[in-house]
């Protein structure tokens, strides 16, 4: 310790045996908690990955039985393959439109929900009920929603309305598939923006009425602002996992028609369990990976300009 008088360090008293011994079961048992975590991350993330990058510098085709030293090949070959980056631009379309979507919905949702009226429970109840369903089962419902005599264009049939065939038509397949996503994951972050709204202080922003503020400058001066570090984590996770999407395109559209709704994630499956290319397939998803790298940053590297309490 530090004496306020004389400025000079004390030297307290020595941690007795008991205390020292209590110390390291703290520690044990801290370590005890966080041991799984640290062993999934190592055994299902940075291992596997690992293992990843040492397959993109290989050719390996297990039907012809090669594993062989190919050097920075499968990369020179991906930085030419036109479908690569067509599937790498359709995968940036989906994922910007399915985040800003869902965002939003799920910010409207939260205002909506928020309020002290009858029936919100349910409401919330109902708008989160998808996130727990099945992801196989509820493309399945949509499929047969969507399908071109299916339930959507029932209804608008009787409206008099001739509706496309939502996942064979290329100019509707992909914006099919964010709707769908979207509705599957809304409930989530509209959990978590009704949390962060009931954190706001009613303090300030009764102080901001009383002083004159009308409810929208309310809404943007101070809620919306004391909620940016909600909608930086929400927009982070929306993204990342819109970027790895693939049961709805595998059950949905396989990729198609043609290669409108082929993301990077499914183009990868294809590549290494279609074509048998481990080696290409695994540069990638080293390639994916570098993509959502760079995104996370950009978004966490921004963080300062717009996130309240930020410095």
């Amino acid at each position: 310790m530090i004496s306020a008088v004389t400025g000079r360090r004390r030297e307290g008293p020595a941690p007795s045996g008991s205390s020292r011994r209590l110390r390291r079961i703290d520690h044990a048992v801290g370590l005890a908690f966080v041991a799984p975590v640290i062993i999934g991350v190592l055994g299902l993330g940075l291992v596997p990955f690992g293992y990843v990058i040492w397959y993109a510098f290989h050719d390996w085709n297990p039907l012809v039985g090669t594993f062989t030293w190919v050097g920075s090949a499968n990369f020179s070959q991906l930085m030419g393959d036109s479908t690569v980056w067509a599937s790498l631009g359709v995968t940036l379309a989906f994922a910007l439109m399915l985040m800003v979507l869902n965002v939003t919905l799920a910010m409207v949702l939260a205002l909506l929900l928020v309020q002290k009226l009858p029936g919100t429970t349910t409401f919330r109840a109902f708008f989160f009920s998808p996130v727990v369903v099945s992801t196989v089962a509820w493309v399945l419902i949509w499929n047969f929603l969507v399908a071109s005599n299916g339930g959507i264009n029932g209804v608008l049939s009787m409206l008099g309305i001739m509706g496309p065939n939502w996942l064979r038509d290329p100019d509707w397949a992909l914006v099919t598939l964010v709707v769908i996503q979207v509705f599957k994951g809304v409930g989530m972050n509209m959990i978590l923006f009704i949390a962060a709204l009931q954190n706001v202080p009613a303090d300030v922003k009764e102080a901001a009425r009383i002083d004159g503020a009308s409810p929208r400058r309310v809404l943007t001066s101070i809620t919306l602002p004391l909620m940016t570090p909600t909608v930086l984590l929400v927009t982070m996770i929306t993204l990342i996992s819109a970027m790895d999407v693939f049961a709805p395109i595998q059950i949905l559209t396989q990729g198609g028609p043609g290669r409108s709704t082929t993301v990077i994630s499914y183009l990868l499956y294809r590549t290494a369990f279609v074509q048998q290319d481990f080696g290409y397939a695994s540069a990638i998803g080293v390639l994916l990976f570098c993509v959502v790298l760079v995104m996370a940053a950009l978004q966490w590297g921004t963080r300062k300009r717009w996130v309240h309490d930020e410095v």
